[in-house]
């Protein structure tokens, strides 16, 4: 079994070794373990001192794409690399890699096909009360509209096995966090929790200026997943919202014209009108969205298919090659 740890990396020169040492070399249960790192367009020695330090495998953009692109770069990497299992960890050192062990043991054991690390985010000290109350908040959120128990969904630390990793599909250009939990939940995989450590915080975080700007991002995140997977839930409430609306407003209008048959009122007549075709409509599109949502069911399993083959198709021939460098390397000392 291959396990394959891929670490997304932007300017990450002098935290990358701090990293990098503290992953771990052997895992019982794994025949090999091999390193890569994404850059995402670094202006320092981030890929100097990677290949320093021995990572075997090197995925570079020209220009920095966001982490998303880059977790998704690593993930196609991987799978053409031949990984059985990919666990995804920070350059910045936030994780123990010793934890990995922990991480990938129930892959291993086939207890789960997706596996996030649980920081106890009430524990880590450099976590302000507000990060730590809009975290609860968050994951709490994500666990409904996922139906998951994912208790820390923001947590980047996460390994998942290779039928796992091939159903990723992360459309978001800024974080792949919270997407990937609700559509692993909506898709009924199988998830698995395991409590991790942290270390000592290298450098401020990057992927956000201010908690609102993040929270405003992972909201809009939350609520475009949701309704990707439950068209037809989210168009009814928002139609039926407006379509009771648009009644209490004709009620008031008749109300008001038993009191008084003199008066006008006809604004209150237009908007209950307006509000009541409105929700019509709503319920119109959230048929017309669900449809379209099973449609794109049909090819996400239609790409899971393809990509199945394409990538089977690398690890045979990577096997084939490391196979075939054995065989000339024993000829040779022979």
């Amino acid at each position: 079994m291959k396990l394959l740890i891929q670490i997304p990396c932007y300017n990450e020169e002098k935290t990358l070794p701090v990293t990098f040492n503290g992953l771990p070399k052997e895992i019982e249960g794994i025949d090999t373990i091999e390193y890569l790192i994404i850059d995402d367009g670094s202006k320092d020695r981030t890929v100097e001192v990677a290949k320093e330090l021995g990572v075997h495998h090197i995925v570079r953009f020209p220009n920095n794409r966001g982490l998303a692109k880059g977790f998704m770069a690593g993930i196609d990497a991987c799978l053409k690399l031949g990984a059985d299992i990919i666990v995804n960890t920070d350059g910045d050192n936030q994780y123990k890699g010793q934890d990995i062990e922990k991480l990938v043991q129930p892959i291993i054991d086939k207890k789960a096909e997706f596996v996030v690390g649980d920081r106890e985010t009430d524990t880590i000290e450099h976590f302000s009360a507000s990060k730590k109350l809009f975290q609860k908040l968050g994951s709490w959120t994500v666990r409904v509209a996922s139906k998951s128990n994912v208790q820390d969904t923001t947590s980047g630390f996460r390994a998942y096995s290779r039928a796992a990793a091939m159903k990723l599909n992360v459309i978001s250009e800024y974080t792949y966090t919270l997407e990937t939990i609700i559509e692993a939940g909506r898709r009924k995989e199988a998830i698995s929790n395991v409590k991790i450590g942290t270390n000592d915080k290298l450098r401020d975080s990057r992927l956000f200026k201010s908690m609102w700007k993040y929270m405003q991002r992972s909201a809009s995140t939350i609520i475009r997943t949701y309704s990707m997977y439950r068209p037809l839930k989210v168009f009814l409430i928002i139609g039926t919202l407006l379509f009771l609306a648009g009644v209490l407003l004709g009620v008031r209008y008749i109300y008001f014209l038993i009191q008084d048959s003199s008066a006008g009122h006809v604004q209150s007549l237009i908007l209950a009108a307006v509000l009541m075709l409105s929700g019509v409509q709503a319920w119109m599109t959230g048929l017309l969205a669900d449809a379209i949502a099973a449609n794109r069911k049909i090819n996400d399993e239609l790409l899971y298919r393809v990509k199945r083959i394409e990538y089977d198709a690398f690890k045979e021939m990577n096997e084939k090659s490391a196979y075939l460098l054995e065989e000339i390397a024993t000829t040779k000392e022979n």
